[in-house]
């Protein structure tokens, strides 16, 4: 039987992967048990998730009382959604951040240049998207916080040097590395729906340095050594259409539209749009401006392509890209 989980619970459960400590776990879980629906085909799910807040009650009282141990990062998100480029030594990353966003890191023909996560925001239209470039990734090398930072992001970029033979068994390290740690480079994001310890992240393969002789091999070959559901996007920087490209798949690959807000009686100023999931509605929304807006949330109206300019509409309407809403409450 299959689960057939809410919208509801599929936010809670997002909100459970980006928790950053178990206290934030806790308190979603608890959501993720009330909202979740009790049939028969979730039961293995109630008691996943059960489990996980036995477990995470426990790691609470832990944290109150051991030592911190280890480097951590917390990047809260911001625009219209969390993307991490992580990728083997000398694969682009930090060439991509550059091009695309005003941060600077250090781009170099030596491997190891970045030894810290680093975000810019990448502009696209009037809507951003934050990249957060990486550490390196090796057999060998593996920062213990590049798990928890991929897993609580919107998705991944994984980089893969079109112009170097090593690239398709780096690439397929990367991949197991995450794999061995139960966090599955995919097409999708979020609980694999046999495990739930296990997580699925969506994926798009940016092959840099993608007018090198013998490209089209070394990429084929990666295909054949590892499974690979994701997409790819072939970028070379130093042609100039070819980054604006990337721009465009990178803000595509997160599937969300852009809404602009405004107040009751004020005219629309059409700047700093709000963004959400395609097929998204007034109450995906109202959570986006303020959670306890949602709550006192009584009607909208909306104009754009989804209403009649000025129609009063309910919290389930479904939303368009550019739609201007004013929500009352």
């Amino acid at each position: 039987m299959p689960a057939n989980l809410t919208p509801q619970y599929q936010k809670a459960e997002k909100e459970y992967r980006q928790a950053h400590d178990s206290e934030e776990q806790v308190e979603c879980l608890q959501r993720m048990l009330r909202l979740i629906p009790k049939h028969k085909g979730t039961e293995k799910l109630q008691a996943d998730l059960k489990s996980k807040l036995k477990d995470a009650k426990s790691e609470v009282e832990t944290e109150k009382s051991a030592p911190k141990k280890g480097r951590r990062y917390r990047i809260p998100p911001q625009g219209a959604g969390q993307l991490i480029v992580i990728g083997a030594p000398n694969s682009g990353k930090s060439r991509l951040l550059a091009d695309l966003t005003s941060a600077e890191p250090s781009v170099a023909a030596y491997p190891f240049t970045t030894r810290e996560p680093m975000a810019g925001m990448m502009p696209w239209e009037d809507a951003t998207v934050q990249l957060i470039d990486t550490p390196p990734i090796t057999d060998s090398h593996f920062e213990p916080y590049l798990l928890n930072i991929v897993r609580a992001s919107d998705g991944v970029l994984l980089c893969f040097d079109g112009s170097s033979d090593d690239a398709p068994d780096e690439t397929a390290t990367i991949i197991n590395q995450y794999e061995s740690r139960k966090t599955l480079l995919s097409n999708r994001t979020g609980f694999d729906v046999d495990d739930f310890s296990t997580v699925h992240i969506k994926t798009l393969l940016v092959v840099t340095r993608a007018d090198a002789e013998d490209c089209d091999e070394r990429i084929e070959l990666f295909r054949e050594m590892v499974a690979t559901p994701f997409e790819q996007r072939r970028v070379e920087f130093d042609r100039a259409d070819s980054g604006e490209a990337l721009r465009d798949e990178i803000y595509s690959f997160l599937n969300v539209i852009r809404v602009y807000t405004k107040r009751p009686g004020k005219p629309a100023e059409r700047v700093d749009p709000f963004t959400i999931p395609k097929g998204g509605n007034i109450d995906d929304l109202a959570h986006k401006v303020h959670r306890e807006l949602a709550e006192t949330l009584k009607f909208a109206r909306v104009w754009g392509t989804s209403a009649h300019d000025g129609q009063t509409v309910g919290r389930d309407h479904e939303l368009c890209d550019k739609d201007t809403v004013e929500l009352h409450h």
